[in-house]
């Protein structure tokens, strides 16, 4: 029962006494009566008194105890005129402006971090005490191709993005470089902070592509360079020695098994000068020359190309195209990307197999096929200089395929997918 409410059944009892009693004393008309008036009239002072300076100090603390329990902090107490009590009240109050203060400076603070997360050009993915998503910034979702509102809620491992299931495998406090098959490449931190006494863990995403593949680029483009002055030089006096022997041996009796290695020899060394040239057509890749283009011409084009070569392997050319606007790019550079890939792709499937080419409304090419897929190891691996799966491939197809789209600012990827089907993608940002 409140205070306030046994005060009041007190004080009715003591004046329903007294009223009693003062009746009792009026009947008999004795100084008694006087004496009994003055003594009610003292009990209302003690009582007034009383009230003033217990149960009012005590009520205006219990109501400050509510507005505490119902975080109101923009409420103050009012004094009493009692000393002790406004002592309790003061403190009280400033008490209450510096919680005030305090939440204000928080919610200043967190709007702050909250835009500066939202702001970072690095990828910020924070989880619950479940592994779950509660916030990514607009940076991460476009690291990991997907839409915030979409993930908020699931796990890593249940969200459809590889740089998410590369994510799940970094141990807590640990750092790590993640190549994806788009040949982006990222520095992954997983650390966690603490809220609420709870540890929290947090992804940080920094973006390497463009400082590696420029380092990258500049390394094998003077490797390149080099071995191709060599070799070309070299191959160069050999050759023209070897066409001088070849002519001199030529008119000799019983020289034709010796003309015979001689000339073995001479193509031997212009297929080592065209091997050497190719790799110095990568560093010389002319920029782009950009005019409106219909794409799906350029892919028609492509498809009549390589019909017969997929026709002797018994490999299925399947077409799917939309209506697609035109595209800022250059015709030429870019047949000789997509001839790469559907080149690449009846490379994948050997014999009998279906390739299907769909493009889309908003410029979104994919080229498919059911070959023998790409493996996790080789995944990471697959737009690394000089890399190749082919037991005599050179590793440089992949990387002017990655030199093209990066000049044409698209984003590209590669990928075999659960269902076993490797698809290439790219999509036009433009």
């Amino acid at each position: 029962m409140r205070l306030k409410v046994i005060f009041g059944i007190f004080a009715s009892l003591l004046v329903l006494i007294l009223g009693l009693l003062i009746y009792q004393m009026a009947s008999s008309g004795s100084v008694l009566f006087y004496v009994t008036e003055v003594l009610v009239l003292f009990a209302f002072i003690l009582l007034w008194l009383f009230y003033r300076k217990v149960i009012k100090p005590l009520q205006i603390i219990g109501n400050g105890m509510e507005l505490l329990r119902e975080q109101d902090f923009s409420s103050r107490l009012s004094s009493v005129g009692q000393h002790e009590a406004d002592k309790v009240v003061n403190v009280f109050n400033r008490m209450m402006d510096q919680l005030k203060n305090e939440r204000l400076r928080l919610r200043e603070q967190n709007h702050f971090l909250d835009l500066l997360i939202n702001a970072s050009p690095m990828g910020v993915v924070i989880l619950s005490l479940d592994e779950e998503l509660t916030q990514i910034n607009p940076m991460a979702a476009r690291f990991m191709g997907v839409l915030p509102e979409e993930v908020i809620g699931k796990k890593l491992t249940e969200v459809d993005s590889v740089l998410s299931v590369e994510l799940s495998k970094i141990p807590r406090q640990g750092t790590v470089t993640v190549r994806l098959n788009d040949s982006s490449i990222y520095k992954c931190t997983h650390s966690s902070f603490i809220d609420r006494g709870f540890h929290h863990p947090f992804f940080l995403i920094e973006v390497l592509t463009d400082e590696v593949i420029k380092a990258e680029k500049k390394a094998y483009e003077k490797v390149i360079r080099m071995i191709a002055h060599e070799v070309n030089n070299t191959t160069a006096g050999i050759t023209s020695t070897l066409d001088t022997l070849e002519q001199a041996f030529s008119t000799q009796e019983d020289s034709a098994e010796l003309t015979e290695v001689l000339r073995v020899c001479i193509d031997r060394c212009f297929s080592m000068s065209h091997f050497i040239t190719r790799f110095a057509d990568v560093v010389k890749i002319p920029d782009p020359s950009f005019s409106p283009t219909d794409l799906n011409e350029i892919l028609t084009s492509c498809v009549r190309f390589m019909q017969g070569m997929c026709n002797e392997r018994n490999i299925q050319i399947l077409s799917k195209f939309e209506k697609m606007p035109l595209l800022m790019v250059d015709g030429a550079l870019f047949e000789q990307v997509l001839l790469n890939i559907i080149k690449n792709a009846a490379e994948s499937i050997g014999q009998e197999g279906v390739i299907t080419i769909t493009t889309s409304g908003n410029g979104d090419i994919e080229i498919a096929d059911n070959g023998k897929g790409i493996s996790k190891e080789v995944e990471d691996k697959l737009f690394s200089p000089f890399f190749s799966t082919k037991p005599n491939g050179q590793g440089i197809g992949l990387i002017l395929i990655r030199e093209i789209l990066t000049r044409h600012g698209c984003t590209f990827s590669l990928r075999t997918y659960h269902d076993g089907i490797t698809r290439f993608r790219i999509h036009f940002s433009q």
